[in-house]
């Protein structure tokens, strides 16, 4: 009898102490344990895409995982942003979005989310100058020639963009309020998509930023008739301001979001992982290469951005629509 009790307590002790490991174990599994997907909410082509695949062919190295590239466009970026605004806060699905379709669309329609509850940044990745783009053969050398033959048949000038009050649709919304002229602004699922409807003939115009419009400017498929900025960032193009556009436009934010409430130590191995990149001369040498700078801004830095522009958007709204 006292050999059966010894041997049921010690069986009892065994799988308590299994139990107990098995527990120990998920309380230390660290994260990330499978890959993390990145949910761009644009389409191919565009600038962010082509930053994203410089990302996630390097910061592997700094979580030890796979990150994956999802373009899910829609609704000018409000399809990929609800998906992610669904996913469990875990930090295995992050938001690569920028600063119009974050804190902008919110005053203009009603959203299925709320980027102010539902979205935390982990990082600024970097930003990008605008600048407006015809191609190489268009009858428009020059802005002026651009904005003239706005003015002589409104509405006759069809410009592409990325989807309304988006990346390229609000500077152009800005750009025809101060020069008073009418654009057709026609939508695409992208920068890439509006880039390639340029190039195709089916639209007029468009605006891009460096990483799209490089190698295609090198080429002459491209020609750049004004860019933004305080300085010309092509020698004989000139910056907005000079070609009388009044008010500061055309700067996006690239930045990286997570559900709110995802853990903080999650939280911080991403940004750890973002910081480590800016050390990294692979990663370095592939934005230079499509003309983007590195130019991190962490989380909290960047949610005081995030919030003055919350303020600004909302005037610059009603601005553009009164």
């Amino acid at each position: 009898m006292l050999n059966a009790s010894i041997r049921k307590t010690t069986s009892l002790l065994v799988a308590a102490g299994m139990a107990l490991g098995v527990s120990l174990g998920m309380a230390q599994a660290e994260y990330p344990e499978k890959p993390i997907t990145m949910v761009i909410p644009l389409g191919p082509g565009g600038s962010h895409d082509l930053n994203a695949r410089v990302i996630t062919s390097v910061i592997p190295a700094y979580i030890n995982q796979a990150m994956i590239v999802r373009l899910t466009p829609g609704a000018g970026g409000q399809k990929g942003t609800h998906e992610v605004a669904k996913a469990p806060a875990d930090g295995y699905t992050l938001l690569f979005s920028h600063n119009y379709i974050d804190m902008l669309q919110q005053h203009v329609e009603k959203l299925p989310y709320d980027p102010k509850k539902d979205f935390i940044p982990i990082a600024r990745i970097n930003f990008a100058p605008i600048a407006v783009v015809v191609r190489g053969d268009s009858p428009h050398k020059t802005f002026e020639d651009l904005i003239a033959a706005a003015k002589a048949k409104p509405g006759g000038v069809s410009m592409a963009h990325s989807g309304n009050w988006g990346a390229l649709f609000v500077p152009a919304a800005q750009m025809m309020k101060s020069r008073d002229v009418q654009f057709n602004l026609v939508p695409y699922k992208g920068g890439g998509p509006a880039m390639q409807a340029l190039l195709s003939g089916d639209a007029d115009v468009t605006m891009g930023f460096p990483a799209t419009i490089g190698s295609l400017l090198q080429s002459g498929k491209l020609r750049v008739l004004a860019s933004s900025g305080p300085k010309r960032i092509y020698d004989d193009v000139p910056t907005f301001t000079e070609a009388g556009v009044v008010g500061d436009i055309g700067f996006m934010h690239r930045v990286v979001l997570v559900r709110s409430g995802t853990p903080d130590a999650v939280v911080k191995k991403l940004q750890d992982a973002f910081t480590a990149l800016q050390g990294d001369k692979t990663y370095k040498n592939l934005l230079k290469r499509l003309g983007e700078n590195a130019d991190l801004m962490l989380g909290d830095e960047y949610q005081k951005m995030r919030d003055e522009q919350d303020v600004s958007y909302k005037a610059l709204v009603e601005a553009i629509t009164n």
